[in-house]
């Protein structure tokens, strides 16, 4: 079995209070991975609270409000969604997600993963903390990140994550 994950493809990082020009542009793209991807898609989608966020380290260090449960900023882009509307989406509290290596984890003992590849929001932030998460639970699962599916918070630091994934036995397609 394939898996194909999609990292934060969430309003906020596209086109709202975090949202980019780069992650704006890759939404096409995305999409038609999506739809065309043989084997089972997986949704992450940051996730935090209006309350508790600006007293966490990441509030204090990033304090813009995004990705607020239940908000328009907080859903995936409907769009891509739509593709697969059947597709887990897993909601995380921090850069990687825990919860995703417990998901990954059921899924081994159901099935054997012959590869998990990973595009989305942002490259250097999100993408690159899941994809190293992953790696070291499943250093045996060949990772894939498909850099056209990906935008970092700046076109710099995207390629510098792509480059530390390489150096981790990543394979990165452009």
């Amino acid at each position: 079995m394939k898996l194909l994950i999609v990292v934060d493809m969430q309003n906020d990082f596209i086109d709202g209070s975090l949202g980019t020009a780069e992650a704006q542009a890759i939404v096409p793209y995305v999409k038609g991975r999506i739809a065309d991807f043989d084997g089972r898609v997986v949704f992450t989608r940051d996730t935090h609270e209006e309350d508790t966020y600006p007293s966490t380290q990441e509030g204090r260090k990033l304090p813009v409000m995004h990705c607020v449960r239940g908000t328009h900023g907080w859903h995936i882009r409907e769009e891509l969604q739509a593709q697969r509307p059947e597709a887990p989406v897993i909601d995380k509290e921090t850069f990687g997600a825990r919860a995703l290596i417990d998901f990954l984890r059921g899924v081994c003992e159901r099935d054997e993963i012959e590869q998990i590849e990973f595009l989305g929001l942002c490259t250097d932030i999100c993408v690159i903390s899941n994809v190293l998460l992953v790696k070291a639970y499943f250093p045996e699962i060949p990772l894939v990140v498909d850099a056209r599916g990906c935008a970092g918070v700046t076109p710099e630091s995207h390629a510098t994550a792509l480059s530390a994934m390489r150096a981790c036995q990543v394979t990165v397609t452009e």
